[in-house]
């Protein structure tokens, strides 16, 4: 049973968020919803992961269940690229994971759509003290937990930008997470691509020092960091499913921005995030507010462009958001929050 002093009734959270001003904000009014059909299936599947930055898919169980969903069921996949395989291959319905290799999946093919985005920029390289800059990276070794990775895309697409061939002019190295941070500490590594909760832990230690960080750097910052995706045939044939599945992760994605003590502690208590500290920081460090100001298409475009110079991609960017972007839903619920 649920603790009745930290749930979130859609009463509730409508009153709190025309107390801060903001009941405008969502577009949480019963109606729309209640003239809507019921999900055409009760169990909702997402994607597990260990990046705390995709909070949103957690905070979202209980609006979830309001909309329909008796069951929220959190399928563990490995990050990266593996969150769009899982997706694809139809182990997941939705998903909240990184633009740009869901664009490498929708270019190899794989039957995605992206429906929305959540949040700019979560990432932030940490080098050494010879790296004072991308430029810096040429002829340097960066550790990557895979190769195709989104540390490994994201990292390869930054050094593209400002001249440097991320395939002849950085070495790689494949490392886990935590002997990557290890390598960097010891200086047998340049550079690490951080992701959530992974900065909190490089500060605390002193391990390197920021040489961006996407959340406050141009370009960077003024795109779409993670995104939500659902499997192409899932959205098919459960058009209400997948709207009320999205409002409910939008709705999310207001408290991690609003309520910023309230979602740290739901990642907290669910064992998601190592203390309640760490979940806090991560959430008022991330702009979740900033999911209704980003268009998703420009982030699609801005990333497809990048990943077609490197050659991660062969579509060009107006191709594969043709054919693997379904922006209906969220046109709808924006329609609703004018309402």
């Amino acid at each position: 049973m649920r603790d009745r002093r930290d749930s979130w009734t859609r009463r509730e959270f409508v009153a709190g968020l025309t107390l801060a001003g903001t009941a405008g904000l969502l577009g949480v009014r019963a109606e729309p919803v209640a003239a809507e059909p019921p999900p055409e299936t009760t169990t909702i599947r997402i994607n597990r992961t260990t990046s705390l930055c995709t909070a949103p898919k957690y905070v979202a169980e209980e609006f979830l269940q309001d909309e329909g969903f008796t069951e929220v069921q959190y399928v563990t996949t490995p990050g990266g690229r593996g969150v769009a395989k899982a997706l694809a291959s139809g182990q997941t319905d939705v998903a909240i994971t990184f633009s740009a290799p869901l664009l490498i999946q929708l270019d190899a093919g794989d039957p995605v759509l992206i429906l929305a985005g959540t949040h700019p920029g979560c990432f932030e390289l940490y080098a050494t003290g010879q790296v004072r800059s991308i430029a810096d990276l040429k002829g340097k070794t960066v550790a990557v937990q895979e190769l195709g990775s989104s540390q490994h895309v994201f990292l390869a697409i930054m050094a593209a930008y400002v001249g440097v061939n991320p395939t002849k002019d950085i070495t790689w190295v494949t490392r886990p997470r935590a002997e990557s941070i290890q390598l960097l500490a010891a200086g047998k590594v340049d550079a690490y691509m951080a992701f959530p909760p992974e900065p909190l832990e490089l500060r605390a230690k002193k391990i390197g020092h920021v040489v961006v960080n996407s959340m406050m750097d141009r370009p960077w910052s003024q795109y779409f960091c993670c995104m939500v995706a659902g499997n192409r045939e899932f959205v098919r044939t459960h058009p209400v499913a997948t709207k009320r599945t999205l409002r409910g992760l939008l709705k999310a994605t207001t408290v991690c921005a609003l309520e910023p003590e309230r979602a740290a502690r739901r990642l907290a208590d669910r064992g998601l995030a190592k203390s309640y500290d760490v979940a806090l920081q991560t959430m008022r460090e991330i702009p979740y507010g900033k999911w209704q100001e980003y268009d998703p298409e420009d982030t699609l475009r801005f990333y497809g462009l990048r990943l077609h110079e490197v050659g991660m991609i062969k579509s060009s960017p107006q191709k594969v958001i043709a054919q693997g972007t379904d922006w209906r839903f969220l046109n709808e619920l924006k329609k609703e929050l004018k309402g």
